[in-house]
């Protein structure tokens, strides 16, 4: 009975192995974007961030609420009296046992802690904008790896058709030297260029391969999963949804770098506000309940009062001028914030007007490669044809083959920019 359990339970495990091992993951470009979003390691680094941001925040707010505290105290004089004397007679005053029981609320109020807070809510939105540039990054990423396996899926069934007819040339050469009507050496091309072919289909797999693996990573799924992409490549790269993209006018304030540095201006200021907090008064104030209660048989004089109420007030006075040279300081450390952001602004309008100039000439680059790729597939096939019938020779055919692998290598390099440069673009316009 328990080896058929065992035996149950190894089936059990190697089916759910089986299964995971063999997951496939049918994903647009939309949700392969999302599931990132869900799943990959830094962007859920970047949720606990915020979580962590959050929890800072209240514990510093935590600090300006009051806290209380109660406390029991039990005192036994283990029959202990205390003799007085008093016009020559001597009285004895039983020191009963007796327990107290108090409850005391306090609070401390400076302007320091008032600016604190301000502080963490400035971190708090400051690491909310991390987050946001974080998804934007990675859904970048995943699109530039999905976009480029689209590509290279596309161009090697472009080379597939391309080996297939020169292969059948190189047999048809290859007839033809056997029954003595060609040369070896025209079929010995042929074949060379058969290999070189292949060889160059092969490169593009194992890269394709490589995409693979590294859309899995970005994705955050399991390593052994395989990736259906339902997106055609057609409806990314659109060169219209991209020449329209350099119409777009840029606003510094939608650019999360720009936003960040916003934010850490904000920070230098709340700085030298702090600063200054080290003038202002710390206010205090506590209230007390208490009740002692005796045990003994006899009344006992009870002089713990109940109730008591208190509140203080300081004030620094002279602390050799270290204040005043703190506030000197993050002043200047606020001229330098400010000097960064109006610096960082100006470099992104260059950025600006750089990645505009790379999206055109990408866009230009691209057009023209594609009608190559076009060209020479036709001019191969037209070859081809001449080659059966003995009006092109061996040597138009290699050339020709080898503009085919040429102008592969060009339009998946053109492709492949013009997707680099748009979401470039739109990173920094935050579209």
């Amino acid at each position: 009975m328990r080896l058929k359990k065992l035996t149950l339970a190894l089936v059990l495990t190697s089916l759910s192995l089986s299964a995971t091992a063999q997951q496939t993951l049918r994903l647009s470009l939309g949700e392969a974007q999302q599931y990132a979003i869900e799943h990959n390691a830094t962007m859920q680094n970047a949720e606990l961030d915020v979580k962590k941001a959050e929890l800072d925040r209240w514990k510093t707010l935590s600090s300006m609420l009051p806290t209380v505290k109660a406390g029991f105290d039990y005192q036994n004089m283990l029959g202990y009296e205390m003799h007085m004397g008093m016009g020559g007679q001597s009285i004895s005053i039983p020191l009963n046992p007796s327990g107290s029981f108090s409850v005391t609320a306090a609070i401390a109020l400076t302007g320091a802690q008032i600016v604190g807070v301000m502080l963490q809510d400035i971190a708090q939105e400051m690491t909310d904008i991390t987050r946001q540039q974080t998804e934007q990054t990675t859904r970048s990423q995943v699109k530039n790896v999905y976009v480029s396996i689209l590509v290279m899926e596309e161009t090697v069934g472009l080379l597939d058709s391309s080996l297939a007819n020169l292969q059948r040339l190189a047999e048809t050469s290859q007839a033809a030297v056997n029954v003595g009507a060609a040369e070896q050496v025209d079929a010995d091309k042929l074949q060379v260029q058969v290999a070189t072919l292949k060889n160059s289909i092969n490169t593009t797999n194992r890269s394709l391969q490589m995409l693979r693996n590294s859309l899995l990573l970005q994705l955050g799924a399991d390593v052994n999963a395989t990736v259906e992409l339902t997106t055609p490549v057609e409806a990314i790269l659109n060169v219209g949804d991209a020449a329209q993209l350099l119409g777009e006018a840029f606003h510094p304030e939608n650019n999360y770098t720009y936003r960040l540095l916003e934010q850490n201006e904000r920070l230098a200021e709340k700085n030298v506000t702090m600063a200054w907090m080290d003038f202002s008064p710390t206010l205090s104030a506590y209230y007390q309940y208490s009740a002692k209660t005796y045990f003994g048989k006899d009344e006992a004089m009870n002089m713990t009062p109940p109730n008591m109420v208190g509140f203080s007030i300081s004030v620094p006075l002279l602390t050799s001028g270290t204040r005043l040279s703190n506030i000197k300081s993050n002043k200047i450390a606020l001229q330098e914030t400010q000097n960064s952001r109006r610096q960082a602004e100006d470099g992104l309008r260059v950025q600006y007007n750089q990645l505009r100039y790379d999206l055109t000439s990408a866009l230009e680059t691209y057009d023209i490669q594609r009608r190559n790729l076009d060209v020479t597939q036709r001019v191969f096939a037209n070859v081809s044809e001449k080659y059966k019938y003995g009006r092109a020779s061996s040597l138009e055919v290699t050339t020709a083959s080898s503009d085919i692998i040429s102008a592969q290598s060009n339009y998946i390099q053109a492709a492949l920019n013009v997707i680099s440069a748009q979401t470039a673009l739109e990173n920094l316009l935050n579209k």
